[in-house]
């Protein structure tokens, strides 16, 4: 059986962790990638959607564990860099 990984408070405890452990003993199937954003919002945008577009928009964003503004954010930035992708 394979170790849960511990809480970490801190980059700097996290940074400690990673470079002392051996990751093969934890668990790591329930990983997932994670976008930090590190760019300021200075914009806004006011919109109107149908209530059943939003309703399955807060409801996927709920699943995968992020505000729902946030989730509509990585959606637009997903569409545009599949359209500029080389085909």
């Amino acid at each position: 059986m394979k170790k849960k990984l511990p809480r970490l408070k801190s980059d700097k405890e996290a940074e400690e962790f990673v470079e002392k452990a051996d990751l093969t003993e934890y668990e790591l199937s329930g990983m997932r990638p994670i976008h930090f954003e590190f760019q300021p919002k200075s914009e806004r945008v006011n919109m109107r959607l149908p209530r059943l577009l939003l309703e399955a928009v807060r409801a996927s964003a709920a699943r995968t564990g992020v505000p729902y503004q946030r989730f509509i954010r990585q959606a637009l930035e997903d569409a545009l860099r599949r359209k500029r992708a080389p085909r």
